[in-house]
């Protein structure tokens, strides 16, 4: 993929691209970059803090979560899932909406139980601070389920649905990361070995690495970074 020596060179006035609100460690925002960034569409990237979320993020999404893309005709897409499909659909180099043992519907069925209760154990497990009452160990348990599910299905193929990574493993890794990361001891202490070998290829696959380049935040007035591209020195 085409790298850039100056991410803002063609971003002066005037510059008409689809611009991508972003934070680096959100899990929902990784799957949208890995989507934009298989496609080759390009993209202005404005790295946001969220403690201090732009005006201009707030006014094209009022409900400020990331990742927020707006595209060169003003439309405004902010669900990550969303923003995967709509590149892809102009450009899927790697397949990913083509798995070879699933239709794109079975695939979005199984995005759809990660976004929903598998999310909520995660959070519940991850920030129990957050939720009154919640009990941590519990969460945890209930998260491994899904977890669970998961490795059997990796049992059959090295994939969620077959050989090759599609949409769904693109999709879920990322929220896999996080489970792993709240106590990486226990985690690699689960009976999953082929869900830890899925999810160290996911880390390791080049799209991962180059969407988690580290950004200098966004602030009005400033062009943004071009994605994907190389990142600039976090000041």
């Amino acid at each position: 993929m085409a790298q850039e020596d100056d991410p803002q060179a063609d971003l002066s006035a005037g510059s008409t691209r689809p611009v991508l609100y972003s934070f680096r460690r959100c899990p929902y925002a990784m799957r949208a970059r890995m989507a934009i960034a298989a496609s080759g569409q390009r993209c202005e990237l404005r790295e946001v803090v969220l403690r201090g979320k732009p005006a201009e993020l707030l006014a094209a999404s009022p409900k400020g979560t990331v990742p927020v893309l707006v595209d060169v005709d003003g439309m405004v897409i902010d669900q990550s899932l969303d923003i995967m499909l709509w590149a892809l659909r102009r450009n899927d180099p790697e397949g990913w909406l083509q798995a070879e043992g699933a239709t794109l519907d079975e695939m979005l069925a199984l995005v759809a139980e990660c976004d929903g209760e598998f999310k909520r154990h995660l959070d519940g497990y991850k920030y129990p601070e957050r939720h009154p009452g919640a009990d941590g160990e519990a969460h945890r348990a209930q998260g491994a389920l899904f977890l669970m599910r998961l490795e059997t299905r990796l049992v059959v193929t090295r994939c969620l649905h077959g050989e090759h990574a599609a949409l769904a493993d693109i999709a879920i890794a990322p929220f896999v990361r996080q489970f792993a990361q709240v106590d990486a001891a226990w985690f690699e202490a689960q009976p999953w070995p082929r869900l830890r070998a899925w999810l160290a290829a996911r880390l390791d696959a080049p799209v991962f690495t180059q969407v988690m380049a580290k950004y200098t935040p966004w602030r009005t007035g400033q062009p943004g970074i071009a994605f994907p591209g190389q990142s600039l020195p976090v000041s």
